[in-house]
């Protein structure tokens, strides 16, 4: 995939990540951490030349997993837009993402559902 100018973009994934946090604006949600199952799709801007099959030179998705275990880790939150807007913003810390679409869903909430939650897209300037 390119962007306008020739600049390529790829694509960095985060499937079904599933953590445990302080979630809701019920009480009963403050008792006790639920599951929060986590989504994410970044692109990503290419950078020019080789890889040099070295991490430096790619956006680290195990960063990316541990910032958002230390966001859900950092205490109490609302609201699942809160969580997803605060995602995305880690996400876009690195200058070479263009774009992320981020998901949380809270899976335990209805037995009817298999989950409910929110999808978000946010991008560079």
């Amino acid at each position: 995939m390119e962007k306008a100018g020739g600049q390529r973009l790829y694509h960095i994934l985060v499937k079904d990540l599933l953590l445990k946090g302080s979630i809701g604006i019920h009480e009963h949600e403050r008792l006790a951490p639920q599951r929060i199952r986590i989504n994410i799709d970044m692109a990503v801007f290419e950078r020019a030349g080789t890889l040099n099959d070295d991490i430096g030179n790619v956006v680290s998705y195990e960063d990316v997993i541990t910032g958002i275990k230390r966001l859900v880790e950092a205490g109490h939150i609302n609201l699942v837009e809160t969580l997803a807007e605060e995602i995305a913003s880690l996400c876009l810390a690195d200058e070479r993402v263009a774009s992320a679409r981020v998901r949380v869903e809270k899976p335990d909430v209805y037995a009817e559902a298999a989950s409910v939650g929110i999808e978000i897209q946010r991008s560079r300037g």
